[in-house]
Order: C-alpha cells, then structure tokens, then sequence
C-alpha cells in the first residue's frame, strides 16, 4: 500500500471529478465538505478529499416569554464559530416561504393572521421559532444558540380564556379586532320548555387542562433539495405524507412532481404530527437556502413548547330529566383557548366543533342548546389531539347523566338503558344533527354488565363501603367519529384527501406487494393490510409485502388520522386485492385454455374451483406472465398490478360505539385513586385482528386515563410553562394502570364490503368520563364531586374540604 504522503489528490484524478467553483463551495451545491475514501482503478491508491454532500444540522432559538417584540439579533458570534453554516432570521426565511393563514370554510367566521416559519417583529408564545442555527453537528449549533445575542422587550401576555375578550385585554393581534377565532351556536327548540317541565335539572361547570402527546418519536424530519432536478426530499416524521407534500409545493411555489416526502415508520403520533408546523417550513426553506441536507429533531424540552396542546376547555352545562328518568335536554357553554394562531391546515377550531357536535350523543332526547367560544392566547398552539373533542364531550355527558341519576334515585346503569338510542332505530338523526347509520348502544350496555358482573360489584361496593373503603363504579356510554368523507376538510377548501389508495402487485416468484397510501404510525395498519391483502388475492400472510408511506410510490390518499385506516385504507387494499385476484385469475385461464369461472386462487395456487386441485402455481403464473407472454393467446395482456381508490361517501362520518367501566379505590385521607379494573365494550364494525384493536383499545384507555388523572401542561402567570419535562409533566406509567379488559359487538358498516369501522380513539374518548364517574361515585357518602380534569389529589381533597 502507498504511503499516505503519495495519494493522489484531486487533479491526479483528472476529469473524472467535476469542477467545484468557489460559489459552489460557499453554498455547499456540490460536493461539500464530506470527505470519503475512493479506491482509484487500476491502480490500488486510494484518495482521501472527495468531497460528497454532508448533512448539516438545525437547531431554534425560540421565545423564552409568552410574547414579545424583537428587537435586535446579533448574530456575527455565533455565525464566526467553526462549523456553523448559517444563521437565519425570520425574513430571510419568509423570502422563499409564503405566510399561512389557517382557516376552514365551513367554520363560519373562523379567523387567524398570517403566521411565519420564523417570528419576525413578535414572538406570541414561549417556544415559537425566532432564529435558526444550521452547523455541521446539532452540537456545535447548540453552542452557537448561547452566542446570540436577542434583544427583546416583553409584551402583556394573554392567558386566561375567561377574560380574554373583555375589553381592557390586549389583542394579540390588533388587524383582527378582537381576541376571538371562532365561535358557534346550535339550538334545536324547545330547550327552555324541556327544563321548565323537567323534574330533575343538574348543572355543573367543568374544567379541562390542557395536555399534549409525549410521542415514543419526537418530531423530526431531513429536508434534501437538489438543485440540479429541482427537486425536495423530506424524511418526515408525519401521518400525511401527502398533504404535507402540498403544503410544500403551495408555500414554496413548486409542483407536485418537484416534491417528495417520506415517511416511514413513524414512532407514535397521536394527532402531534398531522399538523404543519412552523419549524417543518424552515428547515425545508433552510435546506433550498444551504444545497445540502437539514436535519431537525426536536428535543423533548422543546417539544413540550412547540409540539401542539389540546384539551384546555371550561365547559357550563346542565341536563333536565323526568320523574321517569327520561333524558328531556342537554345545555351545554364551552370556552377553550387555542394559543395565538390556529394550527395550520387543520385549525384550532375543529376541537371545539366537535364537543358541540358529540355531547349527548349516545341518547335519544331532542332538545339541545350549545355555544361556543374559541379564543386566541399567548400559549402554546392547541389543536387536534388523539380523540379531538371526544373525550370532552363524553366527560361532560356522562358526567351530567350520573348526576341527574343521583338526583332521581335512578342506577346510573339503568338510565343509560332507557335513554339510549334503541339499537333498531338506526339509521338516526343525533340532536346536534350528526347522522349515525347503526349502533348497538343497547348490545353494548348488555355486555358491559355481563363483563363487569354489575349486580355482585354493586354488593362488593356497599360492603365494603359499610368498612370504611370507598370505591366507586364508573360509566361512560360513547360513540366516536371514524371514516370520514370530504365533509371533514374537502368541503372547508382544505387539500386534504379523504380519500385512500391501494396499489397490490404479483411479483414474478408468486409474492404480492401492498403500497398503500395509509401510513404505520406503530397502530399495526401494515400488519391489517397484509391479512387483507392475503385473503383477498388468495395467498399466503407470508407471500405479502406491505410499503407505506412515501409519496413517490404509494396512491394519492389522506393519510393516517381521524381512525381510518382500517375503514378506509383497508378498504382500498381490499378492492384492489379482489382486481386483482380476478385479473389472475383471468390470467391462469388464459395460460390453461380454459374458462375463467372453473378456476379459484387459494393459498398461493390456482386450483380447480371444484375439487380445489391445484392446477398452476402462482410462481408459475408470473413467470410466463413476466417472461413468456409470448406463449399467450393473440389479443390477450395480463394485468397483474391494480390500482384502487376508496372514499367513503355514505355520511359524513361513519360512527362506532361503546361502553366503558372504571373501578377504583379512593383513599379519602390522602386523596389518591387506585385504579383497580377497567373494562370496554367496543363496537367497531367488523374487527380485522382481534389483538392488534384490543392493543390500540388499551393504549387509547391509558392515554385517556393520563388526561384524567396526571396530564397537564401549568402555567405560570407570566404564559411560562413550569413542567415542560418528563421530570415534572406526569404521564401514565404501567405500575399505576389496572387491568384492562376488552369485548366486541360487531355491527359492520353498510358503507363499505370490508365494514370496518375505526378503532383508534374510542379508548381515550370513553376512559376520562369513565374515571372521573366512578371518583365521584366513590366520593357519594360524603357529598362530595370533582369536576375538574386531571382529578389529582388536592382536588379531591378540596371536593371533601380537608384543604
């Protein structure tokens, strides 16, 4: 081997290496600053300054205050330390990056401003993206963040929902007028009438904190433009690679075929990444800037400040009931604030749309007054969240019916049997106006009680009451939104598909291969597409190949969200897998001269569809079909990839149902709840693989359960977070959670041959009302009720007046 001190550098290389310029190396667009090793031919020697692209590296400066106005950047420091690349500010981003402004036609009124991928005069909350450091290593551009220097002056912050729309607030933007994103008011009739006559009325004011997901993943994603094609890459931690595909192509000014975003297996998502954020535009702008890879990952401190929030409501509501316990009236007064933009493309508002649109929405009263508030503060951005709405509508409902059955002396269980829609009054109008196509509240109710063995739990429940140990049994009666049609986003001018492909393909050796447009987010969507897929061709689970998620491969669909994998994913695999196998089958009986009809695909073989002899292996098939399709007959070309396309265009969302069961202990000295059991009986249509639902069953219930006992993002009083850190933000942990049981009725859907419905958020929606029930329930003897979510220790203390 030749001495290092003989290589031979560039120009021994001669024009096997192009040219790089000085303004192509000051840019990095060709061959910057990687250096590899490259055996020359011919000749053994290796050379050592081959420069290839090198990922470089972004990280944020971001507000530490809930709002301010910038005034100075010194950035001169930080952009002299070795290594650093670039250090941009928010108008030299805006410059390739078009503002948002996030809004739905269908929300009527709905209002935001213009929001930028860097602030650029004002930072509106703690954690919104002002200065972004690129460098060759995410440690030395850390480095370079301690040597900005911002001056900032601070600004009054908005934070609380309750005042802010008084008239001496700060308007957090001035050009809108007011503090107010959107608001709604629905009214049936009749509600005044029904409370009159009611013989029963129960009026209670609950509160929500807001809280968000702490995915396995953090967000993060590799922005790569290629200057030569023109072309944006992104590896993309995302449930909708293709909505994010056109946000890129509209907010940069490029066309579809100059984008491509990838996203493979995603480390849970939860709603967190369906959204756009501010920082996804800056590293793509950022990487259009520099010629060269971006990388950004956020870490779990600022994900706590940047990633989106839900749930912060207060809600005043009360129900009217007969002597009878007959449901006659629901009222509910919803105020939730949103931080200080809606969230793009989706907004802030659909949270809130929801509860108005789910709160009673398992009974069969009439009467319904609801209005709603949507306000804008200094915080961190909330938006749509693992249940969106769900599991406040389904607190607030059942919290209300548990109340009105207390005052009635009714069980709480037997006034949900006699409130219920009947399971064969379907299809149904639900108060609010959704339209719900088959349920089986009733079936549902049934078999709850037979799980829970209701009667001996109730006995267990006195006795041990008369002892001194307070336990409590909670209900929860629920129905969640799944499938949804164009009504969701399409109609609202949002590019967002409601629809989803599937591609299935015979490889030449017998195998199929899946590329579907729904993505795997760890929920187990690939697993189900390949039972589909196998059942619907005829072949082996192991014969099937599934890919997901990268838009230049799979059909053009919506994406993961909303529980529509299975119903509306599945179902595209499932059409496409039929075509398919009837194209085979088409193509044996091309290949064995005989008719169509005598022929049937089983487990990887044509066969006789009488005897079930085989008669052509699949493998086979492929290879004359592939390589000797000259041997067919004239006239006659296989087919063997198929492309189908499913949306679901019944109703505007195909509903499931369900109930849920809390058991716990409290201990009225020092406030603590153990949770002892849970139970759930869910009806999502036809289920696919029992142990993947009853999985996303469990881990929805866990998250719902930290909703309703640990989860909550605090503020201080000046808009900082206190405990945004895994330290101090409380998530469940598998010591504190029981033993959760789950059954199924199974009312398929009409709306589809596949009938699945979705399964992924009823476990949140239900697990919150269920576990705040069952507190109270527990807390009967003492007259005591806590309304405000998480239930924590000092809470219930308080409800009992022992603080």
């Amino acid at each position: 081997m030749n001495h290092p001190a003989e290589r031979p550098n560039r120009r021994d290389l001669g024009s096997e290496l192009p040219a790089v310029t000085e303004d192509q190396r000051h840019i990095g667009v060709a061959f910057p600053r990687e250096r590899v090793r490259r055996l020359t031919e011919g000749r053994g020697q290796y050379i050592d300054d081959l420069e290839l692209p090198r990922m470089a590296h972004v990280v944020f400066w971001r507000s530490p205050v809930a709002h301010m106005r910038i005034r100075r950047i010194e950035r001169a420091a930080a952009q002299a330390l070795p290594g650093v690349l670039a250090v941009v500010v928010g108008a030299e981003i805006a410059a390739l990056c078009k503002p948002w402004v996030a809004t739905l036609a269908h929300l009527a009124g709905i209002k935001s401003a213009p929001q930028y991928p860097l602030a650029i005069d004002r930072a509106t909350w703690q954690g919104e993206p002002v200065v972004a450091v690129v460098a060759e290593t995410r440690a030395r551009a850390e480095d370079a963040l301690a040597l900005l220097d911002v001056e900032w002056a601070e600004l009054p912050a908005v934070l609380d929902t309750a005042t802010a729309l008084a008239s001496d607030t700060p308007l957090i933007h001035p050009e809108l007028g007011d503090n107010l994103c959107f608001e709604r008011r629905l009214d049936t009739g009749g509600v005044d009438e029904a409370f009159a006559r009611a013989d029963a009325v129960f009026e209670e004011t609950y509160e929500f904190g807001r809280h968000t997901g702490v995915t396995l993943e953090p967000r993060c994603q590799i922005a790569d433009w290629n200057p030569g094609e023109a072309r944006l890459t992104v590896h993309h931690s995302q449930q909708a690679p293709h909505m994010m595909q056109d946000l890129y192509c509209r907010q940069f000014g490029l066309q579809e075929t100059q984008v491509r975003v990838i996203c493979r297996d995603v480390g849970g998502s939860f709603g967190i990444k369906v959204h756009a954020y501010p920082d996804d535009f800056a590293t793509v702008a950022l990487a259009m800037m520099l010629g060269r890879p971006v990388k950004f990952v956020a870490d779990r401190l600022e994900s706590f400040v940047s990633d989106i929030h839900a749930r912060e409501h207060r809600i005043r509501a009360r129900i009217a009931a007969a002597a009878s316990g007959e449901i006659l009236a629901f009222e509910i007064d919803d105020l939730t604030g949103i931080g200080p933009y809606s969230m793009f493309p989706r907004t802030s508002g659909i949270e809130g749309n929801q509860v108005v649109n789910l709160t009673g929405g398992p009974y069969r009263h009439r009467a319904y007054r609801a209005a709603l508030k949507v306000v804008f503060q200094n915080k961190v951005p909330m938006c749509q969240y693992r249940g969106v709405g769900h599991p406040i509508a389904c607190a607030v409902t059942e919290a209300l019916v548990d109340g009105v059955a207390a005052q009635l002396g009714i069980d709480p269980l037997a006034i949900r049997e006699a409130n219920v829609i009947p399971d064969d009054a379907y299809p149904a109008t639900g108060a609010s106006g959704i339209r719900l196509e088959q349920l089986s509240h009733q079936a549902c109710l049934r078999e709850a009680k037979r799980l829970v063995d209701y009667d001996a739990l109730r006995a267990e429940q006195a006795a041990l009451r008369a002892r001194g140990i307070y336990r409590g049994i909670g209900i929860a009666a629920l129905i969640e939104l799944t499938n949804p049609s164009a009504a969701f986003y399409g109609v609202g001018g949002a590019r967002i598909a409601s629809q989803d492909g599937a591609t299935l393909r015979l490889e030449p050796g017998g195998g199929v291969t899946v590329l579907a447009s729904v993505g795997e987010q760890g929920q187990g969507a690939e697993a189900i597409f390949a039972q589909i897929a196998a059942d619907a061709v005829g072949v082996g689970l192991d014969r099937v190949r599934v890919l997901t998620g990268d838009t230049d491969t799979v059909p053009y669909g919506g994406g993961t969200w909303a529980s529509r994998g299975a119903g509306i994913g599945g179902e595209a695999v499932l059409q496409a897998g039929l075509a398919l196998r009837a194209n085979l089958v088409a193509t044996a009986a091309a290949i064995l001269q005989c008719e169509a009809g005598t022929l049937a695909l089983r487990r990887g073989a044509v066969v006789d569809a009488q005897t079930g002899a085989e008669r052509l292996a699949l493998a086979e098939l492929g290879r004359i079909a592939y390589f000797r399709s000259d041997t067919l007959p004239r006239g006659f070309t296989p087919e063997l990839m198929v492309t189908r396309h499913y949306a679901q265009r019944d109703y505007p969302f195909i509903f499931t149902n369900g109930v849920q069961v809390s058991h716990v202990e409290v201990d009225v000295d020092t406030g603590f709840v153990r949770l002892l059991k849970h139970w759930a009986v869910e009806d999502c249509g036809r289920v696919v693989n029992p142990l993947l639902v009853d999985e996303q069953m469990r881990g929805a219930i866990v998250q719902g359960i930290g909703g309703a006992l640990f989860e909550e993002c605090l503020y201080d009083t000046d808009g900082t977070l206190r405990n945004g850190n895994l330290a101090d933000y409380l998530v469940p942990m598998a010591g504190e959670m029981p033993d959760i049981e789950i059954a199924h009725v199974q009312t398929p859907t009409r709306s589809s041959a596949l009938g699945a419905k979705g399964a992924g958020e009823a476990g949140t929606a239900g697990a919150p009302a269920a576990v705040m029930n069952a507190i109270n329930d527990a807390l009967t003897p003492f007259k005591a009720r806590v309304a405000s979510q998480p239930i924590t220790p000092e809470k219930i203390l308080r409800a009992l007046g022992k603080v």
